[in-house]
Formats: C-alpha cells, sequence, structure tokens
C-alpha cells in the first residue's frame, strides 16, 4: 500500500516482484493444496506473532488483514510490513493473501477513505509477496439488497482494475451475495483483476447450494474460507468432501484458508484440529 517506500524495501520493481511470486506459487500449489488461516481467528491481527502460532498449528502460511484506523491502516506502515515478512521467512511459512476487514465498518461503497485504501493496497502486494486483496462487504458495508451502493462499487472497482490488473494484483470480493449476484457485479466490472473470495460457512448460512455455487463460479473463484459455523471442521454442516469434488470441478488448486468460528478446544487445538482433518481431504500433493 505504499507507493514508493514498501517497494524500496522490497528491493524489486512491483512488476517483478508480482511475476516471481505468482511463478512461485504456481509451483507449490500445482497439483495440490496449502492450508491458511486468517490472523485475526488466531487472535494475532496484523502481527508477525501470527505466523508463530501459525508454524506450531502446522500450517502453511497465513492470512494477513490490514488494521484497522480512522486515516491509515496498520500495514500501509514499512516497518510492519518488513516485520510481518521476516517472521512468515523465519517459520518458513509465506502470506497466503491479505484481507481488509475495516471495509465492514468504512464501507467501500460510500466512504472515500476506503476508495484510496484500496488503491493502496495494490502496491502493498509486491512488499508483502502476495497478489490477492480480500475485499470484505459485510457489516455497513453489506451490499446485499443495496443496489445503490452495488452501482457505487461498480464504478470504483471499475476505476481501480485496471492498476490491479497492472500490478498482477486480484482484488477478491467477500460477501453475503449469491454465485449469481456475484457474476452479475464481476460481469458489470469487466476486468480479470476482480474475483470472489468464497467462503463455503457465511454462503452456507446464506442458504446457498454451495457446492453447486463453486461449479457455477467456477474460475472467477481466486481463493476459499474454510469455515464451519455449526462445529469443527468434518463434524458440523459442511461437507468438505463434496467441496473437494466442487474444487476438481473447477480445477481449483492452491490455498485454503480457515477462519475458524467454533473453538471449543482453545484457540490453536481447535485450529490444529481442522487442520490435521483438512489435510485428509486437501493434500499437498493430489
Amino acid at each position: 500500500m505504499l507507493v514508493g517506500s514498501a517497494l524500496t524495501l522490497a528491493g524489486l520493481s512491483l512488476t517483478s516482484c508480482d511475476s516471481s511470486n505468482r511463478k512461485a506459487a504456481a509451483g507449490k500449489n500445482a497439483g495440490g493444496f496449502r492450508l491458511g488461516v486468517c490472523d485475526w481467528t488466531i487472535g494475532r491481527t496484523t502481527q508477525p506473532e501470527a505466523f508463530d502460532v501459525a508454524k506450531r498449528i502446522g500450517l502453511d502460511g497465513v492470512q494477513v488483514d490490514f488494521g484497522a484506523g480512522a486515516q491509515e491502516l496498520p500495514l500501509f506502515d514499512p516497518a510492519r510490513q518488513r516485520s510481518i515478512l521476516e517472521r512468515a521467512e523465519q517459520n518458513q511459512l509465506e502470506v497466503a493473501s491479505l484481507a481488509m476487514g475495516t471495509l465492514n465498518e468504512i464501507p467501500y461503497k460510500s466512504d472515500p477513505r476506503a476508495e484510496r485504501w484500496v488503491e493502496r493496497a495494490i502496491e502493498v502486494c509486491g512488499a508483502m509477496k502476495t497478489d490477492i486483496i480480500l475485499l470484505a462487504f459485510f457489516g455497513n458495508g453489506d451490499l446485499l439488497n443495496d443496489p445503490i451502493g452495488t452501482d457505487v462499487t461498480v464504478e470504483r472497482l471499475k476505476k481501480v482494475a485496471p492498476k490491479a490488473e497492472d500490478a498482477g494484483v486480484t482484488l477478491a470480493i467477500e460477501s453475503w451475495l449469491s454465485a449469481a449476484q456475484h457474476i452479475e457485479i464481476l460481469d458489470r466490472v469487466g476486468s480479470p483483476a476482480v474475483k470472489v473470495y468464497y467462503d463455503l460457512g457465511n454462503s452456507r448460512h446464506k442458504g446457498y447450494d454451495i457446492y453447486q455455487e463453486i461449479r457455477d463460479l467456477g474460475k472467477r473463484i481466486v481463493q476459499f474460507h474454510a469455515k464451519d459455523y455449526d462445529d469443527l471442521y468434518g463434524r458440523g454442516s459442511i461437507d468438505f468432501p463434496r467441496v473437494r469434488k466442487a474444487m476438481d470441478a473447477i480445477g481449483y488448486r492452491g490455498w485454503f484458508v480457515m477462519e475458524g468460528t467454533k473453538m471449543p478446544l482453545g484457540v490453536e487445538e481447535s485450529c490444529r484440529y481442522d487442520a490435521e482433518y483438512l489435510r485428509t481431504i486437501f493434500p499437498p500433493r493430489v
């Protein structure tokens, strides 16, 4: 998100950094899955220590949130970027993607700060060695039954999409919308840089057929959240073997990021349980 200083810290141009990141990720994800966790799920939002926890759990990486602020977000700070990335490298883990959870409170559809932040977020990807930014549209930012807010969101995404395309970054919408409603927005924006971040638990909670929605969205899904509102994975309402079949049908391989909601064993033990279960269905090599 820092136009100049983050790139200086990275020691590379944004273009070359994104290109090398995508090539590396493509090699590691070829034929298999990588498991991550949201830093907020393990109580380490925008903190380097999230990677220590993820290592103990036995994961491959962490989804890093930008944090919250009135005018600036913590992850805009190049020192914070550097410390997080250094801790990831020390643990031999990766940044699975970035996330802007603050958009739930400061909505992209109506607040000019959010629009500025999303544009700056694209530049942070180079420093953080990732190319996906989750844009959260819940709470104040909810688009469901809000045609005016949706129209504004589409226009803002149209405006920022060329910058994302040039940087090789994907802006990933996560919302309460159905697959058909997401597709309508993506078609209106008309950019390969805008896709869907598909959350299994959220979509199941809204009553959508998640196994069919995955097939309907296909390559428009750039990354997934593993989530079950009812219990630990494998004990709740999400049929993860059916999820795997749907992923196979669309050719998805890559990150599966845990956003746990049920922690009956405590945070780390519950996440470890979930990860061990997911590994039996989503192995690193297929």
